[in-house]
């Protein structure tokens, strides 16, 4: 059993499918790409997975666990977290604080916690966070205010938020979004390394280079349904997904 399946995924606004019975799996440990043209339905999906989106249709299955109508913050503290393609950081915290508010994500055994030993929680968000920020190359950022870094530096706070909370799989939404071909190249670096490190990732971007190179795993969409889900060497060469890139069938603008 995969870390995550989707059956039959379906998003409906008014009589648009924009995910039409979409069947998805994320192995543990697994660095998945999903991509598709401008309109696809890719966020949808993401918003969909993470309860941010109900779906009409088709079930979602996390670690065994059936979380179809289960909302945002109950799948975050099962383990399912996720970026936006806004970044939405606490302009007014440090790289490292912002980063602590993620960590420390209260359970509902928090209080007992914090009763008994009432150091030991902040402890190990603090051990969390220092683990992070050497594994992402932002350690001498800690102590900075976002508004002082670059666009490049910004989006990699904001991913590196969202392992902060120590999940077992991450949807990153666009992450490569505003970066040069360096800067990607070196965020594709760094993912390997997080999923190297044991992390499961659904990584969704417009930038097909950084897609094909680093993950294991490509799903494409278009017009909402997979119409490939194979390794990058297969994917690279996939006349339906030549076509769709290619064509001029789609709208400017992602659902």
């Amino acid at each position: 059993m995969a870390l995550l399946e989707a059956r039959g995924l379906t998003v409906t606004y008014g009589g648009v499918r924009a995910n039409d019975a979409i069947n998805l799996d994320c192995a543990a440990g697994a660095l998945v790409g999903l991509i598709g043209p401008n309109g696809a339905g890719k966020t949808t999906f993401i918003d969909a997975i993470t309860g941010f989106t109900p779906t009409s249709e088709g079930s979602v299955t996390f670690d065994g666990r059936d979380i179809t109508r289960a909302g945002p913050s109950a799948r975050a503290r099962a383990g399912l977290t996720r970026t936006f393609q806004s970044l939405e950081l606490f302009e007014d915290l440090t790289v490292r604080d912002n980063l602590l508010a993620a960590a420390e994500w209260p359970a509902w055994h928090a209080l007992f916690i914090d009763v008994i030993a009432p150091r030991r929680r902040a402890a190990r968000a603090a051990d969390r966070v220092d683990q992070i920020l050497d594994m992402m190359d932002l350690t001498d950022l800690a102590d900075r205010l976002p508004a002082e870094l670059s666009h490049g530096r910004r989006r990699l706070i904001s991913v590196a938020r969202a392992f902060a909370a120590d999940p077992q799989l991450v949807l990153l939404d666009e992450p490569a979004a505003g970066l040069d071909t360096d800067e990607s190249r070196a965020l594709g670096v760094l993912l390997r390394k997080v999923v190297d490190g044991g992390m499961t990732l659904l990584l969704v971007d417009h930038d097909m280079g950084l897609v094909l190179d680093v993950c294991d795993h490509i799903n494409v969409i278009d017009f909402g349904s997979v119409i490939a889900s194979a390794p990058p060497a297969a994917i690279r060469n996939d006349r339906a997904v030549i076509e769709a890139y290619l064509g001029t069938r789609h709208k400017d603008g992602d659902q």
